[in-house]
């Protein structure tokens, strides 16, 4: 299995880390989500001079992550119309496509949902493009696996912390469930998590203070069918 990952932030270094899988980022390739040509970055010419995929496996970890930003077209272009892109070349070169998507798609939810629950985000240009391309990906995508999370750095540890449950970890802990589904080659929408947790867990020295009334309180999920997937492999 070849496998490239798209995006060379905290959750791509920490996969590139464990697996040593390829990568492309802005940084390293002067790729861009909105401007690039994905013929450029994921195709190559084989043995035989035929245009072919480079790898098996792309997984997806762009995203504009300013989560309460008030700027709908930036969100929309890197989290819905890039997803977009990327499913349209999947599709066309036989490619599974892994994209990272968010636990705060079930915001609103009353309680922990399952994968076959109807999220409900929140009102966040955030949460509802990244539910948009989860919906897309169902719908058009032949052959995929998304992976609802939330994920912090390694070294977390801000002065306060707000007063929020998840079902979130550092990354560390978490990219190693991503791995394990890629490699076992699981397909479908999974909620990837270690447990619920709340923010002052992964950062207990922190101060914890209430949160901002637009800030969702408790984003946690189910995580059974993560569980079967871990037991079964």
């Amino acid at each position: 299995m070849k496998v490239v990952i798209l995006g060379h932030g905290i959750l791509g270094r920490e996969l590139r880390s464990k697996t040593q899988w390829d990568v492309i980022s802005r940084k390293a390739d002067n790729f861009d989500a909105e401007e690039s040509d994905l013929d450029d970055f994921l195709l190559h010419t084989n043995e035989e001079g035929v245009l072919s995929a480079k790898h098996d496996v792309v997984v997806n970890c762009i995203a504009n992550t300013n989560s309460y930003s008030d700027d709908h077209a930036q969100h929309m272009a890197i989290n819905f119309f890039f997803v977009q892109r990327l499913v349209d070349f999947c599709n066309q070169h036989s490619i599974k496509l892994v994209h990272i998507s968010t636990e705060f798609v079930y915001a609103e939810n009353p309680f922990p949902p399952k994968e076959t629950d109807l999220p409900l985000p929140n009102n966040s240009h955030y949460a509802k493009s990244k539910l948009l391309a989860d919906y897309y990906l169902s719908l058009f995508s032949k052959e995929y696996l998304v992976c609802r999370l939330l994920h912090k750095k390694n070294d977390f540890n801000p002065e306060n912390v707000w007063d929020c449950q998840t079902s979130g970890d550092l990354v560390s802990n978490i990219a190693p469930l991503v791995i394990h589904l890629i490699k076992t080659n699981q397909i479908g929408v999974y909620n990837v998590g270690t447990g619920d947790k709340s923010l002052t867990d992964l950062s207990p020295h922190s101060n914890v203070i209430d949160p901002p009334e637009h800030v969702p309180k408790d984003t946690r999920m189910n995580l059974e069918k993560l569980q079967k997937a871990l037991e079964q492999s």
